[in-house]
């Protein structure tokens, strides 16, 4: 039988993405999220989460959503300047960055050790957070089934091969107890088989998914030796735009190969919209313009919406 993961990135971005969120939460449309843990909002958006909780009808899992592109450095600046915008303790390595520190030999290592300290300063700040949530919804009476530390990355950053390495490490170290690290695998044959659908996607997104699955077969290998579900993630070839009319149409192929395949299908949203008056340095101009502000957040947070009715019809 088919597990799924309605999943949603980005609480603590902003506010008022995280109060777009909270609505999803409170309506029990959403089984996991991914918390952001270096934006200066983060104590606000917590407190309007556990203010929520009460009223949730579940608790949603709650996954560390490592940040290297966006928001302050939690680590001393002084002692990851590979990680940081010059003169500042701004984060700044995008993909590409992580991507150039992972093969160039004489920075690989200064770079895995910078990341290893700010790894572990990320999740610790949200560990401790999601240990206060879990306890708020004890004490109401608020099921939740997560156990362990949950983790993925912004931008998917994680699966890049330093950034791997020194997540690993960290977890190994520091003794966490994972119950889940987010494999960015998604299946492309769905995709493609709808041809009526290629104008639909933008062809960067193509490029995201084929990167990604060669990075996939190292988190499938950690997840079979600890333990954890093997998963399939669907939002890469869709990034940006997780309409509802496109996820009826691709859904049964989707389903058919994770229930086959014995995968949990993670299906991933963005559903919170950043205000423009909510746009500082700590978030990228251009990401803002081209993601953030968009109104296809709104569109996603319509899927998220309907997404349940979607799986019970399917169930039946």
């Amino acid at each position: 039988m088919l597990k799924t993961d309605i999943h949603a990135d980005d609480y603590a971005l902003t506010v008022n993405t995280s109060k777009d969120m909270l609505s999803c939460m409170l309506q029990g449309q959403l089984d996991s999220i991914s918390i952001v843990t270096n934006m200066s909002c983060f104590d606000t958006c917590m407190e309007l989460f556990y203010q929520s909780i009460p009223q949730m009808p579940f608790l949603p899992k709650m996954s560390v959503h490592l940040d290297f592109v966006e928001g302050h450095c939690l680590a001393p600046a002084d002692e990851v300047p590979l990680l940081v915008k010059d003169g500042s303790n701004l984060m700044g390595l995008a993909w590409g960055g992580l991507f150039t520190l992972s093969y160039l030999p004489w920075k690989r290592r200064d770079a895995k050790v910078q990341l290893k300290k700010e790894i572990k300063a990320q999740i610790e700040r949200v560990r401790g957070a999601v240990t206060k949530a879990i306890a708020i919804a004890e004490e109401h009476g608020i099921p939740c089934g997560q156990k362990r530390l949950r983790i993925d990355s912004h931008q998917h950053a994680h699966m890049i091969p330093v950034v791997w390495e020194a997540l690993t490490e960290v977890i190994t170290q520091e003794g966490y107890e994972v119950e889940y690290i987010r494999n960015s695998k998604e299946m492309l044959g769905a995709f493609v088989s709808e041809i009526s659908l290629w104008k639909t996607y933008r062809p960067v997104n193509f490029i995201k998914n084929r990167l990604l699955s060669l990075y996939s077969y190292k988190a499938d290998r950690h997840a079979k030796t600890h333990g954890m579900d093997q998963m399939y993630l669907w939002g890469l070839v869709m990034s940006g735009h997780m309409d509802y009319d496109r996820i009826v149409r691709l859904y049964p192929k989707i389903a058919a190969k994770a229930a086959r395949e014995g995968r949990t299908l993670e299906i991933l949203f963005h559903p919170g919209l950043t205000l423009a008056g909510e746009v500082t340095d700590e978030i990228g101009k251009e990401a803002a313009e081209d993601f953030y502000l968009r109104q296809d957040r709104h569109v996603e947070m319509e899927a998220v919406n309907r997404m349940k009715v979607l799986l019970s019809q399917h169930a039946s």
